[in-house]
């Protein structure tokens, strides 16, 4: 059995050190011509892309943004700011035409659990997206089926007064 594993293990070496400096044929082919594939078709983007910033200087960086009505919109909301949701959230929300923005922003401010809208009002929004800290980034898809002006603001308690615009649906 020693003599076994002795050859075996001469064997192994000499396959070893006859290999390493060996250059093996190459038995890949490559075609001559290849076939010319298609280019990738662009992923599709329908309908509008909105992006607004919101920092920890308490202000959107958009006050006015104006949509086509009956096309879906992504907007994303993207926190600029460092500090934490906890301290310094935002979120975005569309509400319906006629809506008290004063009385919805009053008591959303009390609806921490739900990302700040209060269930009572639920029935006024559009649209909204969910409460972010800073370096985060959330989206919302939505589609204006009526023309007109809408309300958006962040419902972060305070934030209401300096953190609102006007969403116009032609």
């Amino acid at each position: 059995m020693k003599k076994l594993n002795l050859a075996l293990a001469v064997l192994a070496t000499s396959t070893m050190l006859f290999s390493c400096g060996e250059k093996k044929a190459d038995t890949t082919t490559t075609p001559t011509e290849t076939p010319a594939e298609a280019p990738a078709a662009p992923e599709e983007v329908t309908g509008v892309q909105i992006t607004i910033n919101a920092g920890d200087d308490m202000k959107f960086d958009q006050n006015e943004i104006k949509v086509p009505v009956g096309e879906k919109v992504t907007l994303t909301l993207k926190h600029t700011g460092k500090m934490d949701k906890a301290v310094m959230g935002h979120n975005w929300v569309l509400l319906k035409p006629g809506t008290d923005m004063t009385a919805f922003a009053t008591d959303a401010s009390q609806a921490a659990d739900t990302d700040y809208i209060a269930a009572k009002d639920a029935d006024k929004v559009v649209a909204h997206t969910k409460t972010i800290g800073g370096g985060e980034t959330t989206t919302v898809e939505f589609t204006i089926t009526e023309a007109g002006t809408y309300d958006f603001l962040c419902t972060f308690p305070a934030h209401f007064a300096m953190m609102q615009g006007k969403l116009i649906a032609e």
